[in-house]
């Protein structure tokens, strides 16, 4: 979906399709036909944005046979949808019944996620609309913090990988025309955990080709000030490459017997919920949702948040709640302004098979319904914040 800010410049939307799991290029056409087509219709529009995910093999077999790559550059035209921008953060194994810290895997220290993104970036340059110049990729937050924070030379093989790719993206622009940038993705438990984590490596990096991609549930489980945290940036020089709107799971007072009950639904074995909470004394959590329910390992007498990407047009039934304000203000301030800080949006919700029993969608249909819903609430924020849907 394509809107155009007050300043003349378009601003893309579209939604990540890491909530439908596949590892192999046939898995990716599958997706497309089963899941994006059926929710730009329901959207009743003829084009839609979606943010591919590409896992390691399906990237492969793309990179290794250009045919393969025309044939879904004209696959994608087929059927109504176009790609601006790429998850680059999970390598392989998202859909694996536990992914947890696998997710993490390969990091910047590991040659693997250099020449994965590499190939990410090319063949994003190959699949971007003919009258798009500008592609975006997000990615891993550098790693998780063990054993970086152990490893002496890890931020030094780090900042050297990042500053390789750049060049590889400059390279690319000079030979297709294409831009491509890539944003470190700060989430909680990583070496970069928040938006102010990523201001000093972007800074050694120092290339504006590589900035940061905000996700709006990882900043508010950190309880990041969104306005706090994009001021920071700019004042910074860092660019903001894309956003993911996304919503966290919010508990107000977490003593309560009644809160615990209703936080252990959404504790499952799939994923890593990092729970956080705000304290005078700074910023406590654990790595997982289960470990803050269980025994004393987060006070609790101030509120938790937790890395859950809960649907944004649904939010938790009381006595939990969603982080959606945060991500309105967020956005307010993204595109809000004079001139957009991003042009590229993406709605990630990749957690709607991991949501407790009773909210799970039963079937393909019920999942497109709420995929279009989740689209269209983020169309009518941003119609609400002066940009027009263009057709």
């Amino acid at each position: 979906m394509r809107f155009r800010h007050p300043d003349g410049s378009t601003v893309h939307l579209a939604y990540c399709t890491n909530v439908h799991p596949a590892e192999t290029l046939d898995g990716v056409r599958a997706q497309l036909r089963d899941h994006c087509e059926p929710v730009r219709r329901r959207l009743g529009r003829d084009r839609l944005g979606i943010g591919l995910w590409l896992a390691r093999d399906a990237a492969r077999a793309l990179t290794n046979d250009p045919a393969e790559l025309r044939a879904l550059r004209a696959e994608l035209d087929s059927r109504g949808l176009e790609v601006v921008t790429l998850n680059g953060f999970p390598y392989e194994g998202f859909g694996a019944d536990e992914v947890k810290y696998r997710v993490y895997r390969p990091d910047w220290t590991e040659p693997d996620r250099l020449a994965h993104t590499t190939d990410l970036a090319r063949l994003l340059a190959a699949l971007l609309p003919d009258d798009v110049t500008e592609g975006t990729i997000s990615t891993l937050p550098l790693a998780w913090r063990t054993p970086y924070a152990t490893d002496p030379g890890a931020a030094r093989t780090a900042r050297t990988a990042l500053t390789t790719l750049a060049q590889r993206l400059d390279a690319l622009a000079e030979l297709t025309g294409k831009s491509v940038r890539v944003g470190l993705e700060p989430e909680p438990g990583c070496t970069v955990e928040t938006t102010a984590d990523a201001i000093a490596p972007l800074t050694d990096v120092g290339h504006d080709r590589i900035g940061i991609c905000v996700d709006t549930c990882h900043l508010a489980t950190s309880f990041e000030e969104p306005d706090t945290a994009l001021d920071a940036l700019t004042a910074a020089g860092i660019p903001v490459v894309k956003s993911q709107l996304s919503a966290a799971l919010h508990a107000e007072h977490p003593h309560l017997p009644e809160v615990r009950a209703a936080l252990a639904a959404f504790a499952e074995p799939r994923f890593l919920h990092q729970t956080r909470t705000r304290t005078a004394a700074g910023l406590r959590g654990t790595d997982d949702l289960d470990e803050a329910i269980v025994g004393g390992a987060l006070p609790d007498s101030t509120p938790w948040r937790a890395h859950f990407h809960v649907p944004l047009h649904a939010p938790p039934a009381p006595p939990l709640a969603s982080t959606l304000p945060v991500l309105r203000t967020a956005l307010a301030r993204l595109v809000g302004g004079a001139v957009p800080l991003t042009r590229h949006l993406e709605v990630e919700t990749y957690t709607w098979q991991a949501l407790p029993a009773a909210l799970r969608p039963r079937t393909r249909t019920q999942l497109a319904d709420g995929i279009a819903a989740e689209l269209t609430l983020a169309r009518d924020l941003l119609v609400d914040l002066g940009l027009k849907e263009l057709p």
